[in-house]
């Protein structure tokens, strides 16, 4: 892994969000919807940092 991939691993779509939270697709997007997981949209699409996806559900868990 180079210096820029740990810097900034971007998660793009609700779908792709979904499979690394292991939740469904429809939860993912009441959530996203919601403000309950760290992302935001971008051009329409839900875009996430990897890293503060899984410190987030660490912290959750």
């Amino acid at each position: 892994m180079s210096g820029n991939e740990s810097k900034m691993d971007l998660i793009w779509g609700g779908e792709e969000i979904a499979k690394v939270i292991g939740r469904t697709a429809r939860i993912t997007f009441a959530l996203l919807e919601k403000g309950e997981i760290p992302a935001k949209k971008v051009g329409g699409r839900w875009v996430a940092e990897r890293s503060k996806l899984v410190a987030f559900f660490m912290e959750a868990a």
